[in-house]
C-alpha cells in the first residue's frame, strides 16, 4: 500500500541489491507504525491460526487450504482490507489469497471474516515477493490484485516498486494460462513505468491498447479516495498470460 512520500529513509539504502536473493533482500514496502485496536487483536488471537496460513519454504497445497479447486485470486498487500472483504463477499465461488505486512489490517480482516463468515479468503501475513518465490506454485494462480501499491516516489527508491522486473516476471510465472494481473495506481509516473515493465514481460499481453478503463466491480479504496481528493488521476492496468 501507498506510504507517506516524507518517511524516513533509514535503513532502507542498507539492504543489499546484489545477489540471487534479489526478492528477499530489496523490499516493496516498509512496516508502519499502527496500534491494533482492541477489536483487531481480538480477532487477531482468536482467528490467526485458523485463517492465516503460516510462511513457509515450500509450495503450499493451495486446494488444501481451501478445500475445493476454486479459481484462486491473490492480492497483494491488501492493507485495511475494505475492497477485499467486499470483492470476497460478492465472488463466493473464487477463492481469495490476501498477503499483507500491516498487523491491524489483518487483524481487521480476520475480524471481517468472521463476521460475514467467509469460506474464501485466506491470508498470509509475510513478504508478499518471498511468499510468492517459495509458496505459490508456477501457474498456479488466476489472478493478481495488486490496488494502491506503494508508489515509492523517490527516485533513488523506485527499485522498491513491485510493478517492476524481475518481480513482474515471477507473476508471469506464477498466473495460469489465461490468468489476469489488475494494478491500479493514482501516481501517474509509475502507472507510466508499470505500463512498460508489464509491456515488457515476456508471456504477458496488455488487454486494452493502453490504460485499462475502470472495472467496475472493483470497489473504491481508501487510497483511491485520497488520491481523488488530491487530485490525482486513477489509472488501472489489465495484463493476461498468454496461452
Amino acid at each position: 500500500m501507498q506510504s507517506n512520500e516524507d518517511m524516513s529513509d533509514a535503513g532502507l539504502e542498507a539492504e543489499s541489491d546484489a545477489g540471487n536473493s534479489f526478492y528477499r533482500t530489496i523490499k516493496t514496502y516498509v512496516m508502519r507504525a499502527g496500534r491494533m485496536t482492541s477489536a483487531q487483536e481480538k480477532a487477531y488471537k482468536d482467528l490467526a491460526h485458523i485463517y492465516c496460513v503460516p510462511f513457509q519454504e515450500s509450495a503450499v497445497n493451495l486446494v488444501d487450504v481451501f478445500g475445493n479447486t476454486n479459481p484462486i485470486i491473490v492480492e497483494i498487500g491488501f492493507g485495511m482490507g475494505a475492497a477485499t472483504i467486499q470483492i470476497a463477499k460478492e465472488n463466493p465461488n473464487i477463492n481469495y489469497l490476501g498477503i499483507e505486512v500491516h498487523k491491524p489490517g489483518v487483524g481487521r480482516v480476520l475480524s471481517e471474516i468472521r463476521a460475514n463468515d467467509l469460506k474464501n479468503l485466506y491470508i498470509i501475513e509475510h513478504d508478499a515477493l518471498d511468499v510468492l518465490e517459495k509458496m505459490i506454485g508456477d501457474n498456479s494462480v488466476d489472478g493478481f490484485h495488486v490496488f494502491f501499491p506503494d508508489p515509492w516516489p523517490k527516485k533513488k527508491h523506485h527499485k522498491r516498486r513491485l510493478m517492476r522486473r524481475p518481480n513482474t516476471n515471477m507473476l508471469q510465472r506464477k498466473l495460469r494460462s489465461g490468468g489476469y494481473l489488475y494494478m491500479c495506481t493514482d501516481w501517474e509516473e509509475y502507472a507510466q513505468e508499470a505500463l512498460e515493465e508489464l509491456k515488457a514481460t515476456e508471456g504477458l499481453s496488455n488487454k486494452f491498447d493502453d490504460f485499462a478503463p475502470h472495472q467496475e466491480w472493483r470497489p473504491m479504496t481508501k487510497f483511491e479516495r485520497k488520491g481523488l481528493e488530491a487530485g490525482r488521476e486513477i489509472r488501472e492496468l489489465f495484463f493476461v498470460k498468454k496461452d
